[in-house]
């Protein structure tokens, strides 16, 4: 597997007989999953979207990517969350988190509406005067307020260099199969449209056209990617936590939060790994975020955050477990020079590699946090290659699901999520009565405070 669970260190904070307590319980997710007889079944069509995806869309996302290649200083992906997360993950984790300043022969990628900033959106603005630019909106509905907006300014911008016509051509929608405002948009003015699934929701949307796109644009080998995932759904489908390691992270983390450990920080020594972690807060905290449950997903980046947030870990509240992702291939040798000085007092690592003290900075924190009572999940990951990126996304997609189930939420929905929306609009003053009334009490309570 190119992911391992390795339980080691969780000795002293869980027990056989734990593990054995949420068999059944395992056992039944497992059931309710494959089975499609679970909460939410209507949207698991990520499960076996590995071996069952479009392969005529999948060419088509590759052909447009080679033309967005050819005529794109610029590539703006528009989107939110499970719009932009995905593939923001897979071209820094794969490429480098400094993918738009490096030699290439590919375009600069930014992300567009996924914030209401003004400033972000004008500074981005400033960024293409004088480029070619390529946009690429991606939402199901079309009516969402960040992409919405971001998509309006960009429109307008091509339209005003390109010409409507020619702007058209620059503009690639995905959305839903057959209906929503962008889709009438698209076939209006003869933009290239790729798929939403309607049985794929947004956090698990990585793996088709919402990621890929963006990713194949970045020189990323979609195939590759494809392939990895295809290994993960094959090799993660038996229930025994002894061969399936992403349930056997998903039982890991119940047994945990059983034993009052209500935060789960996903942490990692890459900085290339920042973005993994932002998608994977939102897929586990709009996931199991409901019905008054769920693990708070926090995320770190070593040693970086040591310096930060290391106190708090180390002798803090003992509500947490970490999460480790150990990436044992490093895509770069450095070697420590000697400093005949010696002005620092560190010759005694000259010659070696830095991956050496990135190794061991993760071992000598590792033991001063099991020191301070803090349990310890470790993810061993092959390397950054595209096999291991679509390797990593389907296991904690399917970690995910079961860990949900067992927790005993729908995995699948996001109703909380709308609570804001409704405010938002009715403070703005989109029409109708409920928009009003809502305003009306809103401003009442405002004034209250």
């Amino acid at each position: 597997m190119a992911i391992r669970c390795k339980s080691d260190y969780l000795k002293n904070f869980v027990s056989d007989a734990d593990i054995k307590a949420y068999i059944p319980a395992l056992e039944k997710a497992h059931k309710d999953l494959v089975e499609k007889t679970g909460a939410g079944n209507d949207f698991l069509g990520w499960y076996d979207l590995p071996e069952n995806y479009d392969k005529q869309e999948f060419a088509r996302i590759k052909k447009a990517a080679d033309k967005i290649k050819s005529d794109s200083d610029i590539f703006i992906a528009i989107g939110i969350g499970g719009s932009y997360l995905g593939a923001r993950a897979a071209i820094e984790f794969i490429k480098s988190p400094y993918y738009n300043n490096m030699k290439k022969d590919t375009p600069d990628i930014y992300f567009a509406g996924n914030t209401i900033s003004s400033s972000s959106l004008a500074e981005l603005l400033e960024i293409c005067e004088g480029k070619d630019i390529s946009v690429n909106v991606i939402s199901k509905s079309g009516t969402t307020t960040e992409p919405g907006v971001a998509f309006r300014v960009f429109r307008e911008l091509l339209e005003k260099k390109y010409g409507k016509e020619e702007a058209a051509k620059r503009i690639y929608i995905t959305t839903d199969k057959a209906r929503g405002n962008l889709k009438k948009f698209a076939d209006a003015n003869g933009c290239e449209t790729f798929v939403i699934p309607d049985d794929v929701g947004g956090r698990y949307s990585v793996l088709t056209a919402c990621g890929l796109l963006p990713i194949a644009v970045a020189g990323i080998d979609i195939d590759a990617i494809m392939e990895g995932a295809q290994t993960a759904a094959r090799e993660l489908k038996v229930c025994d936590i002894e061969k399936n390691d992403a349930y056997k992270y998903a039982l890991l983390r119940n047994v945990l939060l059983n034993k009052g450990k209500v935060m789960e920080i996903m942490a990692c020594y890459e900085p290339a790994f920042q973005y993994m972690n932002e998608w994977w807060k939102q897929l586990y905290g709009e996931s199991e975020g409901k019905d008054g449950k769920g693990i708070f997903p926090c995320s770190v980046i070593y040693s970086t955050d040591l310096h930060s947030l290391g106190q708090i870990v180390q002798e803090g509240q003992r509500n947490i477990f970490e999460t480790v992702v150990d990436i044992k291939k490093s895509n770069h040798t450095v070697i420590i020079p000697n400093d005949a000085e010696n002005i620092d007092g560190m010759n005694f690592l000259s010659g070696k590699e830095l991956t050496f003290v990135n190794q061991n900075a993760y071992m000598g924190t590792l033991f001063a946090h099991l020191d301070g009572d803090v349990p310890n999940i470790i993810l061993e990951l092959d390397s950054r290659s595209e096999k291991d990126y679509g390797y990593m996304v389907y296991f904690f997609e399917l970690a995910c699901a079961i860990s949900g189930y067992i927790l005993g939420v729908n995995p699948f929905n996001q109703p909380g999520v709308e609570a804001y929306k409704k405010n938002m609009f009715a403070l703005l003053g989109k029409p109708g009565d409920e928009n009003a009334a809502r305003k009306a009490e809103l401003e009442k309570l405002m004034k209250s405070f």
